[in-house]
C-alpha cells in the first residue's frame, strides 16, 4: 500500500502553525471541531456490542431445541427482547433450493430442491448465493410468525468476531435449531460443506422483528436494513 506524504515549504508550514496558535484550546489536537457521538452513532454494530445485548435470556419459546437430531438433549431457547428474537446454538449447513454446483443432491445428501419461501420469481432461494437463516417450523414450542417474524425478516448473525445480515429464507424441523445457508456460513469464514462444515458452538442468530426486506434475495437490502437494526438495538 503506498503512504502518501505531504511536504509544507517553509512559508505554508509558518502560516499552519500561526493558524493553530490563533486557534482556541479547545479547537486543536485529535477531532477538533468533530462530533464523536453523531460520527458514532452511524458506525457499524459491532460483535462484541450485539453480544452484550443478549448475555441475558428472557426465554419466549415453551421449551428448548436440540442442535442435531442425535443430541440427547434439548438445551437452546428462543430469548426475546422488544424488538428482536435471539438463539445461541451451532451451525448446520442449510443448501436446499436452487440445485448448484455447491449444493446440489451430489454435495448433499440431504438436499431439497426448494425452500419455504421462495424468491420474488416464485423459485427457490439459492443457498450458495444468498445467506440466510433457517427457523424451526412452526409447533407448540415456538411458532416464529408470532414474534413478527417472517420468510424476508432481517436476522444479525454472529461468529466470533465477525457480523453477517441476511434474511430468514426457510423452516426445518420443528424440534431442530442452529442453521443457515451455504452462503452465509461462507462469509462468516465457516466451512460451508454441506456434508462436513459448520459450526459445533459459538453462534449467535438475531432476527429483528417487523423488518421484512423485498426483494427477499436483495443482499443489498438485507445489509443495509439489517446495519440499521442493529444500530438501534445496541442503542445508538
Amino acid at each position: 500500500m503506498r503512504t502518501r506524504v505531504l511536504a509544507l515549504t517553509s512559508a505554508a508550514c509558518c502560516a499552519a502553525l500561526l493558524g493553530a496558535a490563533a486557534l482556541p484550546a479547545s479547537a486543536t489536537g485529535p477531532g477538533a471541531g468533530q462530533e464523536p457521538l453523531a460520527a458514532e452513532a452511524g458506525a457499524p454494530a459491532t460483535a462484541a456490542e450485539l453480544l452484550a445485548e443478549v448475555r441475558a435470556c428472557s426465554r419466549i419459546s415453551k421449551g428448548a431445541y436440540r442442535t442435531d437430531s442425535g443430541a440427547s438433549r434439548a438445551t437452546v431457547p428462543v430469548c426475546g427482547t422488544g424488538d428482536a428474537v435471539f438463539w445461541k446454538a451451532d451451525m448446520d449447513i442449510d443448501c436446499d433450493g436452487r440445485e448448484t454446483k455447491a449444493c446440489s443432491r451430489k454435495t448433499d445428501p440431504y438436499f431439497l430442491p426448494e425452500t419455504a419461501f421462495p424468491s420474488s420469481r416464485g423459485e427457490p432461494l439459492d443457498s450458495a448465493v444468498l445467506p440466510h437463516v433457517v427457523v424451526p417450523g412452526a409447533s407448540k414450542v415456538w411458532d416464529y410468525r408470532r414474534s413478527g417474524l417472517t420468510g424476508g425478516s432481517v436476522v444479525a448473525v454472529v461468529y466470533r468476531d465477525r457480523v453477517r445480515y441476511g434474511v430468514i429464507g426457510d423452516t426445518g424441523p420443528t424440534g431442530i435449531i442452529g442453521e443457515a445457508s451455504y452462503a452465509m456460513a461462507k462469509t462468516l469464514g465457516i466451512d460451508p460443506d454441506p456434508s462436513t462444515g459448520g459450526a459445533e458452538s459459538g453462534v449467535t442468530y438475531i432476527a429483528f422483528k417487523d423488518s421484512r426486506v423485498s426483494p427477499i434475495e436483495s443482499r443489498a437490502r438485507a445489509r443495509s436494513r439489517g446495519a440499521e437494526r442493529a444500530r438501534e438495538f445496541v442503542g445508538r
